[in-house]
C-alpha cells in the first residue's frame, strides 16, 4: 500500500537501530499509524528531521503494509503551533492520551478535526483545562465510549442542575446517596460538558477528576504519564466528597 500527502500531526518520536526513528502519527484518513523514518538522524538526510517533530502539521507518504510502514516523504502543511508552558504540556498529554487509547489503522476523520481544533484553542487563549475536558469528551465518543452526561442513568429522567449525582463509568449518573457511590458532580457540571458550555470552576475540577476516573477504566487502571507532568494543581483542587 501506498498512501501520499496525507495530512498528520507526529505524537512521537523514538530512536531506532543507529540513524532511524519510528514514528507514532495521527493521520486523517488512516487513524494512527506507526512509521518507519529511515536515516533520519544522519548529518545529511534525505528526510527533514525537523518536520518530525510533535505539533507540526504535515503531508506524509509511505508505502508498505502491517504495523510499522516506511516514511518516504514528509512536507510542511503549516508551522508549528506556538505552545509553551501549561499549553506545551496539554499538548503533549493529548498526544499521550490518543497513542494510549486510539488503536492503529483506526481511521478516525473526525478525531482528527478535534485533535487540530484542541491544539488551536491551546495555542490561543481559550481554558487549557476546558479544552482538554472537551477533546477527551469526543475522543471517547468516537472510540465508542460515548458518555451519557443528560439523563439519570437509571430512571431516564433529565439531569437537574442543582442536584448531585454520583458517575458510574459504565452506566452513566444517578442521584448521589453517598461517599461509597464514587463520583461526585453536580448536574450543572454534566450539563455544561454536555452542551459544550464553559463550566463554573469548582465544576471544572469534578469534570477532571471525572475525565481521569474515565480513561483510567478504559486503560484497566493504568495512568498516563502526563498526569504526573500537569499535577493535580493544574486546577485548584477538589473540595471533598461529603
Amino acid at each position: 500500500m501506498r498512501v501520499e500527502q496525507q495530512p498528520a500531526f507526529v505524537l512521537h518520536a523514538r530512536p531506532w537501530r543507529e540513524t532511524s526513528l519510528i514514528l507514532e502519527a495521527l493521520t486523517r484518513d488512516h487513524g494512527r499509524v506507526g512509521l518507519i523514518a529511515r536515516g533520519v538522524r544522519r548529518e545529511r538526510a534525505r528526510l527533514p528531521r525537523a518536520l518530525l517533530q510533535p505539533l507540526t502539521p504535515v503531508r506524509l507518504d509511505w508505502s508498505g503494509r502491517g504495523e510499522l510502514a516506511t516514511l518516504t516523504a514528509a512536507d510542511a502543511a503549516g508551522p508549528m503551533l506556538p505552545l509553551a508552558g501549561t499549553p506545551l504540556l496539554c499538548a503533549l498529554y493529548l498526544n499521550e492520551l490518543v497513542m494510549r487509547l486510539v488503536p492503529r489503522h483506526d481511521p478516525h476523520p473526525e478525531l482528527f478535526g478535534d485533535y487540530v481544533i484542541a491544539i488551536e484553542r491551546l495555542a490561543g487563549n481559550e481554558d487549557p483545562a476546558w479544552t482538554l475536558r472537551r477533546f477527551e469528551r469526543d475522543l471517547m465518543g468516537h472510540l465508542g465510549y460515548g458518555m451519557l452526561l443528560d439523563a439519570d442513568a437509571d430512571s431516564g429522567e433529565p439531569v437537574v442542575p442543582a442536584n448531585v449525582y454520583a458517575y458510574r463509568l459504565d452506566a452513566g449518573p444517578v442521584p448521589w446517596r453517598g461517599p461509597a457511590d464514587g463520583l461526585k458532580l453536580s448536574g450543572a457540571a454534566l450539563l455544561a460538558l454536555a452542551e459544550d458550555r464553559l463550566p463554573a470552576q469548582a465544576d471544572l475540577v469534578a469534570l477532571r477528576r471525572l475525565m481521569r476516573a474515565l480513561i483510567s477504566h478504559r486503560l484497566e487502571g493504568q495512568t498516563l504519564r502526563a498526569w504526573n507532568m500537569l499535577g493535580d494543581g493544574f486546577n485548584a483542587p477538589a473540595p471533598a466528597d461529603s
